[in-house]
């Protein structure tokens, strides 16, 4: 057996793999990406709502809550900055006005 980590108490990981998998990584990043994808379409219905128009066929929507999540992430990106920065700071200034 290879050299292991202390995951816990009475149990050892393998070095690499540190306390969580790269499968459970994956699924939880795929899990993670669908949440916002589903999060950007009710965002988009309400806004198609809100304006009174019809929204587009479910294809067209879930293509356009991907690309709008996409530019989401390269904005956060490049500014440098991490979500949970920009979460923080949105909530305290709502909690503070």
């Amino acid at each position: 057996m290879g050299r292991t980590r202390a995951q816990g108490p009475g149990s050892q990981a393998p070095v690499g793999e540190g306390i969580m998998g790269d499968e459970i990584k994956e699924n939880l990043k795929r899990a993670v990406q669908q949440a916002e994808v589903s999060v950007t379409k009710s965002i988009l219905r309400w806004k198609y709502k809100k304006e009174g128009r019809t929204p587009p066929r479910e294809e067209r929507l879930e293509e356009d809550s991907r690309r709008a999540a996409d530019r989401a992430h390269e904005v956060v990106a490049r500014r440098g900055k991490t979500v949970w920065e920009e979460l923080k700071k949105s909530y305290f200034k709502g909690r503070d006005e």
